[in-house]
């Protein structure tokens, strides 16, 4: 199997975007991990935008119910809830703002701290409807996949 992920064009395009699901890696890790092992780019860019997308409905249905339980735990769960919200809040400033494009803003900025997951972890914290955040995850994401591209590989490498 890993074989399959290394070796073959379609396995590069599935290793890269199941990296760009994962949490703190996202597609700051994922459009390397494709680069290096052989694809555009741009197929590394595309493959890893849709990866670090896949995971972020699920987390904006669910999250807030996860949430809910391990704050109702007096154990470790519960500390990184209140870890989980207290990063959220860090960022209320920009989101009260300007919602939307907020959100979009946070997801797009490719640092540590910042993503898909941090914008989904942000958008139920603080309510943001699901049909509002998705779009703005979105391109967050997809501007975030092209500026890592650019500051990795140049503009050139893209068109």
């Amino acid at each position: 199997m890993l074989a399959w992920l290394t070796s073959t064009y379609i396995g590069k395009l599935v290793a890269t975007a199941v990296i760009s699901m994962v949490p703190v890696i996202e597609l700051r890790g994922g459009i390397p991990y494709g680069v290096g092992f052989g694809l555009s780019p741009l197929a590394a860019t595309i493959a890893a935008v849709i990866g670090n997308m896949l995971p972020i409905p699920f987390v904006l249905l669910f999250l807030n119910g996860i949430l809910e339980w391990m704050k109702k735990r007096e154990d470790f769960l519960g500390k990184i809830a209140d870890w989980l919200e207290r990063k959220a809040y860090r960022n209320q400033d920009k989101i009260e703002k300007y919602k939307a494009l907020g959100l979009m803003i946070l997801v797009a900025i490719p640092l540590p701290g910042t993503g898909a997951w941090t914008g989904a972890l942000v958008a139920v914290v603080f309510g943001i409807k699901t049909r509002v955040a998705i779009p703005s995850i979105f391109m967050g994401v997809v501007i975030a996949g092209i500026i890592v591209a650019i500051l990795s590989y140049g503009v050139k490498s893209l068109v």
